[in-house]
């Protein structure tokens, strides 16, 4: 399947411009509940026992707050796939601008662009483990699970805003040799 570079441009900027935008709310969403309570559910990401975890639950004990955190993670949801989409088009810009024909780099692109989809899925994993210890209370098993599905996130979200610099680059090297030509590619 074939898509047209402004076709593929707009896709791309758009996908990055939302998830920039949910990430923003996510994260003044966040602040908020750490100002409240001490504990955002960013730092749930940093947990990796059933005692860690009580004790955040603890702080978020109000009623409030639990819901509060609740909603924040359940709104995470909507970024995941905002990013995935970002860093999948990341991917194949970077891959159309650094090696346009067949190869080894070309091929080490395109394999790339799937570690981000894999991370959005670690992502939701790791949300639902943190929502069912949320309600049903922690266990170190689950802790643990969540741990796990935090570091796929996190290498995968490397590896995307590695490909998303890349398309950056590539954009804007299209940009200056549009003005450098006079002519729009």
């Amino acid at each position: 399947m074939r898509i047209a570079k402004a076709t593929l441009l707009s896709r791309w900027a758009w996908s990055s411009g939302l998830a920039l935008g949910v990430f923003v709310l996510l994260v003044a969403l966040d602040y908020r509940l750490k100002a409240l309570t001490g504990v955002g559910t960013a730092d749930l990401a940093g947990f990796s026992s059933a005692a860690q975890f009580q004790a955040a639950f603890h702080a978020w004990g109000p009623e409030p707050y639990a819901a509060r955190a609740g909603f924040i993670l359940g709104f995470d949801y909507l970024l995941m796939p905002l990013y995935a989409m970002s860093f999948f088009y990341s991917g194949v810009i970077a891959a159309e601008g650094f090696a346009p024909k067949p190869g080894r780099l070309r091929r080490l692109i395109l394999a790339a662009i799937w570690v981000p989809l894999i991370g959005a899925a670690a992502d939701a994993a790791e949300n639902a483990l943190h929502l069912i210890m949320l309600v049903h209370g922690a266990h170190d098993a689950l802790a643990m699970l969540a741990g796990r599905a935090s570091l796929i996130k996190q290498a995968a979200l490397l590896v995307g805003l590695a490909l998303f610099l890349g398309a950056v680059m590539v954009w804007f090297n299209q940009r200056r040799a549009e003005r450098e030509s006079g002519i729009r590619l």
